[in-house]
């Protein structure tokens, strides 16, 4: 049987509210120090949107459900320690919005959209089809 190098995958939680975006400022590297979408690696056991719901929680502290689907993000060079593919979904909160910096996050807070700080990864063109989505 032939064997496959398979690519890792990925799960982002977009979150817009009033003109926010939701970030997380990472403390691991890649990119440590810089602001994030919530997300992280999909575990065997669990589905994208899953992880996506997990990662947003254990990052935030913010209980959140998936509206819709954002994109695949796919470059080869998107994440600089391997070939990754990230599936993002926007998200709703689906409890009160207070926010706690956990896990992998060292800080957690709302960035106006017009004044976004430099983001890690492809985080920007991932707030830019959430954007493009929400207009819709």
């Amino acid at each position: 049987m032939k064997e496959y190098q398979n690519r890792p995958v990925t799960s982002n939680a977009i979150i817009v509210n009033n003109g926010e975006v939701l970030l997380v400022r990472r403390i691991n590297d890649p990119f440590k120090d810089y602001w994030a979408i919530p997300g992280g690696f999909v575990e065997i056991t669990e589905g994208t949107k899953q992880a996506a719901i997990r990662e947003l929680l254990e990052e935030t502290g913010v209980h959140g459900e998936v509206i819709n689907l954002v994109g695949v993000f796919d470059s080869p060079d998107r994440d600089p320690r391997r070939n990754t593919i990230c599936i993002a979904y926007l998200i709703k909160p689906v409890a009160s919005l207070e926010i706690k910096a956990s896990d992998d996050a060292k800080e957690v807070r709302w960035f106006v959209i017009s004044n976004l700080p430099k983001l890690a990864f492809d985080h920007k063109s991932q707030i830019e089809a959430a954007l493009k989505l929400l207009d819709k």
